[in-house]
């Protein structure tokens, strides 16, 4: 069985219109989750607890992509 494993951190960005942040020493990670949905309720969950503060954001890094370098990067079939 393949390990579909995300990662779910963010942070406080430079801009809100860029994706810098303004200190990488100072991440949030939420966690690394065994598939996306449990992922995406992690990030979901984040997102809204920081809404007030329009630099702070979360991101899901898809980590089972990173794993094999054999396969080509493709679009987030989890969203279709």
């Amino acid at each position: 069985m393949t390990q579909r494993l995300h990662l779910v951190f963010g942070g406080e960005l430079s801009d809100p219109t860029k994706t810098v942040f303004k200190d990488v020493e100072d991440l949030h990670i939420v966690g690394i989750f065994p598939n996306y949905e449990k992922a995406y309720n992690a990030w979901k969950s984040e997102a809204q607890r920081t809404v007030d503060n329009a630099h702070m954001r979360y991101f899901i890094a898809h980590l089972h992509r990173l794993r094999d370098e054999t396969t080509a990067a493709s679009p987030t079939e989890e969203l279709g």
